[in-house]
């Protein structure tokens, strides 16, 4: 019992795993500066409320359709919109990301 370093959880062994991996990759990690975090949050902000509008849409649209194959074409321009709408909020993140 000369050990008295606390056990650490499968998550904490799993992040050190990936820390390693990734410096081994070269893969630099650096701490986002605040107007990054506030550019961030500003374009997740615009995109969620961009999302709930599609939503509120949608479901007005399907509240005024009965026919099943409209109603299809409905839902997979809903997905097709919001699959759109969250890569290029990922793509605006991730370039912010970036940025020196």
């Amino acid at each position: 019992m000369g050990d008295d370093k606390p056990l650490k959880s499968a998550y904490e062994l799993a992040m050190e795993r990936f820390k390693k991996s990734d410096e081994a990759s070269g893969i630099e990690s650096k701490p986002l500066t605040d107007a990054q975090r506030s550019a961030i949050a500003e374009v997740r902000n615009f995109y969620d409320s961009k999302l709930a509008e599609q939503q509120v849409l949608h479901q007005s649209r399907l509240r005024h359709t009965a026919d099943p194959a409209e109603r299809d074409a409905l839902e997979q321009g809903y997905r097709r919109d919001r699959e759109r709408l969250t890569s290029d909020r990922d793509a605006k993140i991730e370039k912010l990301r970036r940025q020196p």
